[in-house]
């Protein structure tokens, strides 16, 4: 699995090259470039202002800790995904315990995780419904519209199952458990119940999850407006409802291309060929894909370094007082 995930990266920067490449590396970096450093500044700024509220879409389904620390949870994860293109899962998990390490139970922090990123999802499958009815009433002819309902009915099907599994699935462990026998699982029965139980806390509360949901639909057509800005700020504005549109449609192909690390190659050539549906050139496409990149890496890279930072001081100060327990110790032997 991980020499495919390689490989797949491998490809993914590949295409993206060669289509920079086919399409004039200077033009690619004017379009980029017309954009400025006050833009490009603003963009980031509104991203972090999505992000913030992405971080109280998930705290909303855990009341009684602080909003910060769900924000500062949301900053981890999106950077873990974004920034470590071989372990993608890997976002969530440095998310929920930059939680933990803030005084959120673990079972909590990963059972609101699970929930968050479930209804992110299903808030992103109504962004693509909306994103496709525009599209048709904009382009009845779109050859892309019949591919995308399908892709959404199989998408929605999805989601209805692992709601059922968050829901009914602990049942079906327990089943498990009894056919191999307790041993082994004993611990894993255990870390399940308590999983299950934090779930059925979470669902038990349907203001927070419709909240939860709304805020993220919120932020998913926000999200259009930081594209729609950047074109503007670039020289070649869009409608916002192209653009809406557009964005819908980019992020739909990114799902689908999960196994591929960050989409890399998938979301520029997405960008080329949407894009161009809308009279958007090809270097303002990959521009657009590249300043995304951008944008991720200017604000991922100090998260991480920070939450590295403080990770490692946690580990340096817990080593510190073991060693100090065992000088102890042996002083009163």
């Amino acid at each position: 699995m991980k020499g495919l995930t390689i490989l797949a990266t491998i490809v993914g920067v590949a295409v993206m090259v060669a289509l920079v490449g086919y399409f004039g590396a200077g033009a690619v970096m004017h379009s980029l470039l017309a954009v400025g450093w006050l833009g490009f500044g603003a963009i980031c700024a509104i991203h972090l202002a999505l992000m913030a509220v992405m971080g109280f879409a998930w705290w909303v389904l855990m009341p009684g800790t602080p909003a910060w620390t769900a924000v500062w949870g949301r900053l981890v994860r999106d950077a873990g995904s974004e920034l470590l293109p071989f372990w993608q899962v890997g976002g969530y998990v440095l998310g929920a315990r930059a939680l933990a390490l803030t005084g959120v139970s673990g079972t909590v922090a990963a059972a609101s995780t699970i929930v968050d990123v479930t209804f992110e999802f299903i808030s992103q499958l109504a962004y693509t419904a909306l994103g496709l009815v525009l599209l048709v009433q904009l382009q009845p002819d779109s050859a892309a519209s019949i591919p995308v309902l399908i892709g959404l009915a199989i998408a929605v099907t999805a989601a209805a199952g692992f709601l059922f599994v968050q829901r009914h699935g602990l049942g079906y462990f327990d089943r498990i458990v009894r056919i191999l026998g307790r041993g082994w699982a004993e611990r894993s029965a255990a870390g399940a119940a308590a999983l299950q139980a934090a779930l059925h806390v979470i669902y038990r509360r349907p203001g927070g999850l419709w909240l939860c949901f709304l805020l993220h639909l919120a932020c998913w057509i926000a999200s259009a407006f930081e594209a729609w800005f950047a074109l503007d700020m670039a020289g070649e504005p869009l409608s916002f409802t192209a653009v809406l549109v557009l964005e819908s449609m980019l992020y739909a192909v990114r799902t689908a291309a999960f196994a591929v690390p960050n989409a890399v190659g998938v979301q520029e050539g997405a960008y080329v060929l949407l894009g161009a549906t809308f009279g958007l050139s090809p270097e303002m496409a990959l521009a657009l894909s590249l300043l995304k990149r951008a944008r991720d890496i200017a604000i991922g890279l100090p998260t991480l370094g920070i939450w590295q930072a403080h990770e490692g001081g946690r580990l340096w100060r817990r080593r510190g007082a073991t060693a100090a327990d065992r000088v102890t110790a042996a002083s009163r032997d």
